[in-house]
């Protein structure tokens, strides 16, 4: 049985669903979900700089503040090659442009980590034994190729991408999938996003919500959250789940009172 928004014969993606070793006791939180592009990976930066490279390429200046974020995940490249193609003209070449994006793009990801203290988090998880998951709106292959790159892929219980469901966050599909596969109802999670749009998705799925920003998102347009960080290296994962307790949220399970 498929979940609601679950795309027509979408397989069930990314590692297959385990609990961990000593699992939470009924009734308290048992999973962290985690969004991908600039939660984990700050995916947004290079984005951003890449884009940069591009519009300088064609002795153009990028405004990052001016119809530049969709509001929404998945992808937007057409969207960005239209807006470069009516600037520069009819001599644009679009395959170029393109191919040089993903070029200089994929120079940056060499060295692209995870975010300051997200390793510290996905270790507090497991030791506390909260499983794990992601909920990105970017396709598994992406997904995928980033965290197994940086050792990270098999630290996560289950996966649930946008190429899985019909339509992106805020959309809140692809929450209510790795709900699903997690096999736990959401008020026995949190999600964990860094734009607001993800925060609305996890919201709306019925999720506790702690917010970390990326880059180019104002910490007040993420105020909707339950708890928003200026970094998860700001607080270790069993202090930030007790101030979403001490707010009435979930609850964590007991080894983290220690």
């Amino acid at each position: 049985m498929q979940p609601p928004g679950a795309a027509p014969g979408a397989p069930h993606l990314g590692p297959p669903a385990a609990g961990p070793e000593e699992p939470a006791p009924p009734g308290r939180l048992a999973a962290v979900v985690f969004d991908f592009d600039g939660l984990l990976m700050d995916t947004e930066s290079t984005l951003v700089e890449d884009w940069r490279n591009e519009w300088a390429f064609h002795g153009l200046r990028l405004d990052v503040d001016t119809d530049f974020w969709p509001g929404h995940g998945g992808n937007v490249t057409e969207h960005r090659l239209d807006r470069l193609a009516a600037l520069v003209g009819p001599g644009f070449d679009r395959a170029a442009s393109h191919a040089r994006f993903l070029a200089h793009r994929r120079e940056l990801h060499r060295s692209l980590g995870l975010r300051p203290g997200i390793g510290d988090w996905l270790n507090e998880a497991r030791a506390l034994g909260l499983r794990c998951a992601i909920a990105s709106s970017s396709p598994l292959p992406w997904v995928r190729q980033h965290l197994t790159r940086v050792g990270a892929f098999g630290l996560f219980d289950v996966v649930a991408t946008g190429d899985e469901v019909t339509e992106p966050k805020p959309d809140p599909a692809v929450y209510r999938l790795a709900l699903h596969r997690l096999g736990l109802p959401a008020a026995r999670t949190v999600a964990v996003e860094d734009t607001p749009h993800g925060v609305a998705a996890a919201h709306r799925a019925g999720m506790a919500t702690i917010a970390i920003p990326n880059p180019f998102v104002d910490a007040a347009k993420v105020a909707a959250a339950d708890l928003t960080l200026p970094s998860a290296a700001h607080l270790s994962l069993p202090q930030a789940v007790a101030h979403l307790e001490n707010r009435a949220g979930p609850q964590l399970p007991g080894p983290a009172r220690a």
